[in-house]
């Protein structure tokens, strides 16, 4: 009798894990994940008591489906120089943008239908479009929306775009 009863109980666990893990794979997958930011590159919106305490972010995978982003989000792609690796950084421009760079080899950049503009808040400390140009919308991988560790700094991430940052504004007399 109790032997029948442990067939049934690991009978019961296994159906429930092949159908537990491929649920959490797809949701992991196509819905959130949370991922550690590190370095000083987003410095100081995320990070900002440095390599003390790294902070833990949501990454909403779903608001990304269909590739819409707004300046000022901070998104996670997968880097143009290591495609092993993914970057946080935040957007600054979007396609038909016209930019002015920090540091890049042109002055003045129009982002490429298909591509945005991406920088670190902290630049000097970034890898980001300053290195490596504009990038491609098929290297998204999430949008940040929430702090969700260190527990003192949970907080939602609206888009906030950097102080002298942004698209030109075709009027404005360029330098």
């Amino acid at each position: 009798m109790a032997q029948q009863a442990g067939r049934r109980y690991i009978r019961a666990f296994i159906s429930g894990f092949f159908v537990a893990v491929p649920v959490t794979v797809t949701a992991l997958d196509r819905l959130a994940y949370v991922a550690r930011v590190e370095g000083a590159s987003m410095q100081p919106f995320l990070n900002p008591d440095g390599a003390s305490e790294c902070d833990v972010v949501l990454l909403n995978r779903w608001s990304v489906r269909n590739y819409e982003i707004q300046r000022g989000d901070i998104v996670s792609i997968v880097s143009p120089r290591n495609p092993k690796q993914k970057i946080i950084k935040r957007v600054i421009g979007l396609e038909g943008d016209f930019i002015r760079t920090l540091s890049y080899k042109n002055r003045y950049v129009r982002v490429p239908d298909g591509h945005f503009w991406i920088e670190g808040d902290h630049h000097g400390h970034s890898l980001d479009s300053n290195s490596f140009g504009p990038v491609s919308v098929g290297l998204l991988h999430g949008r940040a929306s929430h702090i969700i560790w260190p527990p003192r700094r949970w907080q939602r991430i609206d888009p906030v775009m950097p102080p002298n940052r942004g698209p030109l504004n075709p009027e404005e007399d360029e330098d």
